[in-house]
């Protein structure tokens, strides 16, 4: 499918609001590609569809997670986790949308995972930094992206851990993982998926 009518059918699952959220997660995601030795063109796309489904209904998307099989612990957290996961299997094969790797992105981009990859990091780092976004640390995680992904990320999980705190909701444990691990790269004790 060629790169428009892929826009045009994402920009048709969304609210324009969130359009404008993805678009700068495009941009955002294809700068942090270039900064840090990614993929680009990779970036660009799994930014594109990391909200695919987000505005479904969330009965829709609880139907058709089950129905793709995929993990029920995540039933009993935020409903807002299931969309990453379910995305990248309707994409998969609504577009046939066959690299791993950016269909990974995608299924990660809110919870992060152990040993996460240079995609993920981007496309999860991208969602928290673009330009729209005004959460208090966003300025904070936007300098630290200019120098360390790592960094970045744990900052956002950070603030994201925070959040669900303060309002007394669930932290999903992968969230937890990733940031761990992350912490583990940073101390040079591990490394990302290859």
């Amino acid at each position: 499918m060629n790169r428009e009518r892929l826009m045009e059918e994402t920009r048709g699952q969304m609210p324009l609001k969130r359009w404008d959220h993805t678009i700068g997660v495009m941009g955002a995601a294809v700068e942090l590609a270039k900064r840090f030795g990614g993929d680009p063109d990779k970036a660009e796309l799994a930014a594109l569809l990391h909200d695919y489904c987000k505005y479904w209904p969330i009965e829709e998307q609880r139907r058709e997670y089950a129905a793709e099989e995929l993990d029920p612990d995540l039933f009993n957290y935020d409903p807002q986790l299931l969309h990453g996961p379910l995305a990248a299997e309707v994409v998969r094969k609504r577009y046939g949308i066959t690299d791993c790797e950016v269909l990974d992105a995608i299924r990660y981009h809110t919870s992060g995972r152990e040993r996460m990859t240079l995609l993920d990091k981007i496309v999860c780092l991208a969602d928290y930094i673009e330009p729209g976004r005004d959460f208090p640390t966003v300025p904070v995680i936007r300098e630290m992206a200019e120098h360390s992904l790592e960094r970045a990320l744990v900052a956002g999980f950070d603030s994201t851990v925070q959040f669900l705190v303060e309002k007394g909701k669930k932290v999903f444990p992968l969230t937890i993982v990733a940031r761990n691990s992350l912490i583990d790269e940073i101390g040079g004790r591990t490394g990302p998926k290859d």
